[in-house]
């Protein structure tokens, strides 16, 4: 009954930049870890960032200090700023908050990093 909604993806050039949201609704009774896996074809689906209710962050080594995960406990929603994006980021981005006793997962916003 959790409903996650990813935007804010698109077509971009190297070293340019998105900003990804994820706006979850539903029956989720508590504030809860959110973040973001992405999976670009052929490769499995690979954790990218996550924020704690209390702001803690963790990244994969490879978006350490391009991305930036941030969130907005009020509105539910969880927030990704790409910055020096490269091809290597191209990918399928998938939102998740921790529910129980499964996490529930977004359908995903396409980012293309190409020339």
């Amino acid at each position: 009954q959790v409903q996650l909604v990813e935007s804010g993806g698109g077509l971009v050039q190297p070293g340019g930049s998105l900003r990804l949201s994820c706006v979850v609704s539903g029956s989720i009774f508590r504030v809860r870890p959110m973040g973001w896996y992405r999976q670009a074809p052929g490769k499995q689906r690979e954790f990218v960032a996550d924020i704690t209710v209390d702001g803690s962050v963790h990244y994969v080594d490879s978006v350490k200090g391009r991305f930036t995960i941030s969130r907005d406990n009020g509105k539910n929603t969880a927030y990704l700023q790409m910055n020096s994006l490269k091809p290597e980021d191209t990918a399928v981005y998938y939102c998740y908050v921790s529910t129980v006793p499964n996490p529930s997962w977004g359908q995903g916003t396409q980012v293309t990093v190409s020339s």
